[in-house]
């Protein structure tokens, strides 16, 4: 039986990244894909006059961390993420949960778990 694979996705505040990394490595997170994205939610924008027009702003910087985990259990990560992103505001981000029918390390052609593990 291949081991399960599971995607975690956080998006959350770029001030939050350094916190939150610190967080999954004690769980046991080796690797991530951080990427600086913008969304807009059930926050309100705000209105700013650029040259004399007004424009709503309601795109807000977040970043978004991928990490794939197939030892570390996926309740352990959230619940670390919960934990140090939570503020009680709008905008603390969102955490989203999909299964991973296969990983493959392009360089090994390592599939599963095996793709996942560092080899140094």
């Amino acid at each position: 039986m291949t081991a399960k694979l599971t995607k975690i996705e956080i998006i959350t505040r770029p001030d939050k990244f350094d916190v939150l990394k610190d967080a999954l490595s004690k769980v046991g997170i080796t690797g991530m894909t951080v990427t600086n994205v913008l969304g807009c939610g059930m926050q309100s924008g705000y209105t700013e006059v650029y040259r004399g027009t007004k424009r709503t702003i309601n795109l807000h910087e977040k970043i978004k961390v991928e990490i794939v985990v197939c030892d570390v259990p996926v309740q352990s990560v959230i619940d670390e993420a919960k934990k140090v992103l939570k503020t009680g505001k709008p905008g603390d981000g969102k955490i989203f949960i999909y299964p991973i029918e296969n990983a493959i390390k392009i360089r090994t052609g390592e599939e599963g778990r095996d793709a996942l593990q560092n080899d140094y």
